[in-house]
C-alpha cells in the first residue's frame, strides 16, 4: 500500500493521513473507549489522593453508601445508574467506528 500511495504521488506525510490514519481509526477508537471507562471507573488512585469529598468520583462515591452491617441500596444503584451514562454515551459516538474496524482493509 506504501508503495501504491507513493507511485501515485504522495508522500510519507500524506501517506500517514490519507492511508494509515483511516485504516487505525477503528483500533483508535477501541483504544480510547476502553482508556476513557477505566480513568473513568478508577477507584484507587481517588481514594488515595484526594481526601475533600468535593473531589471523589463516583466509584468512591458509591463505596460512602455501603457500612459493615448496611448499605443503602437506592442510593448505590442511582450512582451505578449515573457512573454509566458518561461511558454510555462516549461508546454510542465511538460505535460506529467500533463496528467498522471488524472488517478490517478486507473489501467485498
Amino acid at each position: 500500500m506504501e508503495e501504491a500511495a507513493t507511485l501515485d504521488g504522495c508522500g510519507a506525510f500524506g501517506f500517514f493521513w490519507r492511508v494509515l490514519l483511516p485504516m487505525a481509526r477503528p483500533a483508535l477508537a477501541t483504544v480510547s473507549v476502553l482508556a476513557i471507562v477505566a480513568s473513568w471507573n478508577n477507584f484507587m488512585l481517588p481514594l488515595v489522593v484526594f481526601t475533600d469529598q468535593s473531589w471523589w468520583t463516583l466509584p468512591v462515591g458509591v463505596q460512602q453508601f455501603q457500612g459493615q452491617y448496611s448499605d443503602d441500596t437506592g442510593r448505590v444503584l442511582a450512582y451505578v445508574v449515573l457512573s454509566m451514562v458518561p461511558a454510555l454515551a462516549f461508546y454510542a459516538v465511538a460505535e460506529r467506528q467500533l463496528v467498522g474496524g471488524l472488517a478490517g482493509s478486507v473489501k467485498g
